[in-house]
Order: C-alpha cells, then sequence, then structure tokens
C-alpha cells in the first residue's frame, strides 16, 4: 500500500508552503537542499516541516492539499497548533479572522 503525505513546512521568512508527497524525508530534504531552483521554498530556505497529515488515497491527499492551500494564516496556525477551537472559530469568521496577516 502506498502512503501519501500532505504537508506545511514553515520557511525561513516564516511564510507555510503546502505540498504532498509520498517520500516526505526526501521531499523535506529536497526543499532545503534546494534541489528545485524555480521552487517557492529555494530562495526561503531551510524549511522546518510543521505538520503532516498521512493518506492511502492520493485523491484524498490531493483534496486536502488543495483545501489547505485556501485557508488563511490564522487557520493553518491553528492547524499546525491543533487549537480546534480557533480552527472551528476562524472556519465560520473568514471575514473577521481570514485576511489577518498575524502570526498569532
Amino acid at each position: 500500500m502506498n502512503l501519501y503525505f500532505v504537508y506545511i513546512v514553515e520557511c525561513s521568512d516564516t511564510s507555510f508552503y503546502i505540498g504532498i508527497t509520498s517520500d516526505l524525508e526526501r521531499r523535506i530534504y529536497e526543499h532545503n537542499v534546494g534541489k528545485i531552483k524555480d521552487s517557492y521554498t529555494f530562495k526561503r530556505r531551510p524549511v522546518k516541516l510543521k505538520w503532516l497529515e498521512q493518506f492511502t488515497d492520493p485523491k484524498e491527499a490531493i483534496r486536502v492539499e488543495k483545501q489547505l492551500k485556501g485557508w488563511s494564516r490564522r487557520k493553518k496556525i491553528a492547524l499546525i497548533n491543533e487549537d480546534w477551537e480557533k480552527l472551528v472559530l476562524y472556519s465560520k469568521n473568514y471575514s473577521q479572522y481570514g485576511s489577518s496577516t498575524g502570526s498569532d
């Protein structure tokens, strides 16, 4: 059975990158050595793994990756911190919380 990982890394500029891979260790290594010069993370190294979830269905992994990419920064931080109350709050109040650039 193949496993697929959806992951969030924090870049050196504190931005987040969300990706999907079937080999998490290799992919994090590639981000940090700058294997792909055109990639978002190339000039933002090093990256640190902040969150991951594994899947057996690649379609489900792709769906979750796309969903997370649409989330606000605050919502991503709530997920990383496993702060379920804030995650729900930010989901219900996108107009109030969704566009913040704060790092809380």
